[in-house]
C-alpha cells in the first residue's frame, strides 16, 4: 500500500481549536483529535470545566486550554488573538461552542433569541473571521485548511420540543458554513456536522426522559457513541477531505431522512 493511502485519514502534527471543547461533542471531537496526534487549543465559558477537560485530555496527547465566553464579539477576537500568540499557523478551527433554550411559544422572548443566536451563529462568523489568518498561513494547494461547523438536524428537520432559536440557529449555521465555503476556497474547507442524538448536558433532560422511544425511532436503532462523532470528525480534518466543502453531514443514525 502506498504511503498517500496510508495517511489519508491522519491528523498527526496537526493544530487544532476546539470551542465549547469541555462536554458533549465538543469534548468527543477534542479527545479523538489529541489521541490522533493533533495539538488541541480547547476553550469553553468556565475555567474550571477548561482545566478539568484539559487535565483529562492530556493524559492522551497535547491540550491547552483558553476560557471564553464567545457569545460577543470582543471575547471571539481576545481567544483568536490569544491563540495566534502561540499559533502562526492554525490547520483545523472547530466551531462548536452553542446554547439552547426550550419554553412555550408565548413565553419565548428575546433574551432566549439574543443567548442562542449570539453564541451559535455570531460566533461562528467572529471565530472563523479572526483566525482566518492563520488558517489560510497553514493551507497550501494540496492540503487546504479546515473549518467544521457543528450545525444539528434541528436544522434540518423540525424538532418536537418547542426550540425556536435553537432550531433556526442550527439552520442559519448550515447555511453560513456554504456561504463561508464558497468564499474561503481553495484555501479553506468549510462543512458542517448536524449531529442527533448523543449522550451529553445539552441533551441529558431529554434522553432521561425519552431515551429509549429516540432510540428505537432513529433508523439505526440506537444513541450515538463518542467514536460516531470522532469518525465524521477526523474524516473532515484528513487529507480524505480535500476536495469536500460546503456539505453538511447528519451523524444520527439516519433520523433526518424520516422527514
Amino acid at each position: 500500500m502506498s504511503d498517500v493511502y496510508q495517511e489519508l485519514f491522519s491528523i498527526r502534527g496537526k493544530t487544532a481549536v476546539v470551542t465549547g471543547g469541555t462536554r458533549g461533542i465538543g469534548y468527543m471531537i477534542a479527545e479523538a483529535f489529541v489521541r490522533a496526534g493533533v495539538k488541541v487549543y480547547l476553550s469553553s465559558r468556565k475555567e474550571s470545566a477548561v482545566e478539568s477537560a484539559v487535565s483529562a485530555l492530556t493524559e492522551h496527547g497535547s491540550c491547552v486550554g483558553i476560557p471564553a465566553d464567545l457569545s460577543t464579539e470582543a471575547e471571539c477576537r481576545r481567544l483568536a488573538a490569544e491563540v495566534a500568540v502561540h499559533e502562526p499557523t492554525i490547520d483545523i478551527l472547530v466551531n462548536n461552542a452553542g446554547a439552547t433554550w426550550g419554553a412555550p411559544l408565548d413565553d419565548y422572548d428575546d433574551a432566549a433569541w439574543s443567548r442562542v443566536l449570539d453564541l451559535n451563529v455570531k460566533a461562528i462568523f467572529h471565530m472563523t473571521k479572526f483566525l482566518r489568518p492563520q488558517l489560510e498561513a497553514a493551507s497550501t494547494p494540496e492540503a487546504p485548511s479546515r473549518v467544521i461547523n457543528v450545525g444539528s438536524i434541528d436544522g434540518i428537520k423540525v424538532p418536537l420540543l418547542e426550540t425556536y432559536a435553537y432550531s433556526a440557529s442550527k439552520a442559519a449555521v448550515h447555511q453560513l458554513t456554504r456561504h463561508l465555503a464558497k468564499r474561503f476556497a481553495p484555501k479553506i474547507t468549510v462543512n458542517a456536522i448536524a449531529p442527533g442524538p448523543f449522550e451529553s448536558k445539552m441533551m441529558a433532560a431529554t434522553l432521561a426522559a425519552a431515551g429509549d422511544a429516540i432510540a428505537q425511532g432513529a433508523p439505526m436503532k440506537r444513541i450515538g457513541k463518542p467514536t460516531d462523532m470522532a469518525g465524521v470528525a477526523i474524516y473532515l480534518a484528513s487529507p480524505a477531505a480535500s476536495y469536500v466543502t460546503g456539505v453538511i453531514i447528519p451523524v444520527d443514525g439516519g433520523i433526518a431522512t424520516l422527514g
